[in-house]
């Protein structure tokens, strides 16, 4: 085998091997769509509500396998959570008139999605019983690819939306 093929096989393989790349997940980093809030355990004016337009181009499924909907590659909301005793639990959720899904990147690392356990049969909650205190990064997504739609995001210690 000449030089030639020798280099010509090489970066035939890497080409392969950059195709076969797993997707990259959402830019966890990337500067939140809608702005980010600080709150510390036992908040005041609870809930804290942050309007949006939920949804994107990108398959939520690229963050965390289970997790559904289109969502944007930058967080539509970044929460830096202080937390407290563990006595209150923290409740992120949505309220839309539209079917919306639910994606956290919680201070752990894990992702945590959901589709329909908040209130009126189309509106996700993500309950942490114990929250750790840190960085939440949270993406609201739609069923269809390119779908911007109204959305109100909550964050509370009390009750789901």
């Amino acid at each position: 085998m000449t030089v030639i093929h020798k280099a010509l096989g090489l970066t035939a393989a890497a080409a392969i091997l950059a195709c076969a790349a797993p997707v990259a997940a959402q830019d966890t980093n990337a500067d939140p769509n809608y702005g980010t809030m600080s709150l510390s355990a036992g908040f005041p004016n609870d809930p804290r509500v942050v309007s949006l337009r939920a949804g994107g181009d990108i398959p939520a499924s690229n963050a965390a396998s289970g997790c559904s909907g289109f969502i944007t590659n930058a967080p539509d909301v970044r929460l830096n959570y202080t937390g407290g005793t563990g006595v209150l639990p923290l409740i992120i959720s949505v309220d839309s008139g539209s079917d919306t899904t639910l994606i956290v990147n919680a201070p752990d690392g894990r992702w945590y999605c959901d589709d329909d356990g908040g209130v009126n049969g189309m509106n996700p909650a993500v309950r942490f019983n114990n929250p750790r205190g840190g960085r939440y990064e949270i993406w609201v997504g739609t069923y269809r690819a390119g779908s911007s739609q109204p959305a109100r995001l909550y964050v509370s210690e009390v009750s789901s939306q």
